[in-house]
């Protein structure tokens, strides 16, 4: 009997545990692939399960309700398309006891011919399917490639003619992808702290215990350096304000000022690629790709980074779009798991609670992270060929964490001053 074993994905950077919320099946139900089977949440994001397979769902390990890690058992899907006796048996026998689920991501029954193991896959967050994985393996795709080929199943999911496409316009050389080690956890220590009369004493969220641990952990791995620099933004707050009735119009929606941003800020990465790379212990890895992440400001104070994958590929237009687009359903709770993982460089903007700057926390396994602070007028003095002059002029400030084992002063200034370049010089005549 061929059985496909349906564990909790990985659902994003330093995310270990997520609660079901509703199961959209039963034992007994036929399932069809990418029907989804069941919905679950975490402090991030909901999100639906689909089923990579065709065939009966025979076993369910847990209800609504529980808690369960990343990588656990959740069910168990009978790919002959019949149903087995212990499916008939009470779901409360059915379900497994914590202390026997193994956290690791478990194996394709070894039924199923030409599957390639599961554990080759534990670092996805994406769903593949045992033809694809299968097709996969035969003709050496690598798991890097198969997380860029855009899938047209649901929620992106990569179907067998979306690899077959991808076969017949595959490039013949092949790329190898470096592993990193998930990083584990990191608890502050802290001395016994008093409660005063008065005083209430409240439980951290686990959204905010995950921030907490993961801002703590990247202090500890990265030795953080801060640069500064002034960019004059006056052309680009000029630009918006003569083009932003008419593009709402047109398009629906505002055009802020974070897709301009992140559009000069990719633009800078490829300038200097040294900056869109993770550390390995000993190794660089210079990433091929420039996913620049946002960071967003919940409703309920906590932090969520979506991210715009090839930021260096998009139009304004379609950058303004996928940066409304994200901002609108973080604030929601709507984020899919991939949309919060994978990026490269993130960008925090300090600006939109009017603070001149800041010196922001590296978003790890990144080694850089730029803020960006309030636009003021200010009198500034202005060069011309005739003379010196002043002038009022919008301001920003700039500053870059960066991690020094990595990145050196120099190139945190070079960084900073073609991004600069790229901004006072920004064409106040294109059209969007």
């Amino acid at each position: 009997m061929a059985k496909f074993e349906i564990v909790m994905p990985k659902l994003g950077e330093s995310i270990i545990e997520a609660t079901i919320t509703k199961w959209l099946t039963a034992v007994g139900d036929t399932i069809e692939e990418d029907d989804a089977i069941l919905e679950i949440a975490t402090d991030k994001v909901d999100s639906e399960i689909p089923s990579p397979v065709d065939g009966v769902l025979t076993k369910i390990f847990f209800e609504e309700g529980d808690v369960v890690p990343v990588g656990a058992l959740i069910a168990i899907i009978n790919m002959d398309g019949e149903e087995s006796d212990e499916s008939t048996k009470e779901s409360s026998d059915l379900k497994v006891e914590e202390k026997e689920i193994e956290v690791a991501p478990s194996k394709i029954a070894s039924e199923i011919e030409g599957a390639v193991e599961e554990s080759d896959f534990k670092s996805s967050s994406r769903f593949y399917s045992p033809l694809v994985k299968s097709i996969a393996k035969e003709e050496n795709i690598s798991l890097k490639e198969l997380e860029e080929i855009a899938g047209s199943g649901k929620a992106g999911r990569v179907t067998k003619q979306d690899i077959i496409n991808y076969l017949e316009n595959r490039s013949k050389s092949k790329s190898s992808i470096t592993k990193i080690p998930p990083t584990q956890p990191v608890k502050a220590a802290s001395e016994k702290i008093s409660v005063g009369t008065g005083d209430r004493v409240e439980e951290m969220g686990r959204m905010r215990k995950l921030i907490a641990d993961h801002m703590v952990m990247s202090k500890q791995v990265s030795p953080h350096v801060t640069s500064f620099i002034e960019a004059d933004v006056t052309k680009i707050v000029n630009w918006r304000n003569k083009v932003k009735d008419a593009f709402q119009k047109r398009e629906g929606e505002k055009i802020t000022y974070t897709p301009i941003f992140i559009d000069v800020a990719a633009k800078a990465l490829r300038d200097y690629p040294g900056l869109n790379v993770s550390v390995d212990g000993n190794n660089i890895i210079y990433r091929k790709n420039i996913h620049i992440g946002m960071a967003a400001a919940l409703p309920n104070g906590n932090l969520i980074v979506p991210v715009i994958k090839n930021a260096d590929q998009r139009n304004l237009i379609g950058m303004a779009k996928t940066v409304n687009d994200l901002a609108t359903r973080a604030r929601a709770n709507k984020l899919m798991p991939d949309e919060i993982s994978g990026g490269t460089f993130t960008i925090t903007n300090f600006g939109s609670f009017e603070s001149l700057t800041g010196t922001p926390i590296i978003n790890q396994p990144q080694v850089a992270i730029l803020g960006l602070g309030a636009i003021v007028k200010r009198p500034v003095v202005i060069e011309t060929p005739e003379g010196d002059t002043i002038g009022i002029r919008s301001i920003m400030m700039l500053s870059l964490a960066y991690d020094h084992r990595v990145v050196d002063g120099a190139l945190a200034g070079l960084y900073l001053k073609r991004l600069r370049e790229y901004i006072e010089n920004f064409d106040v005549n294109q059209s969007i």
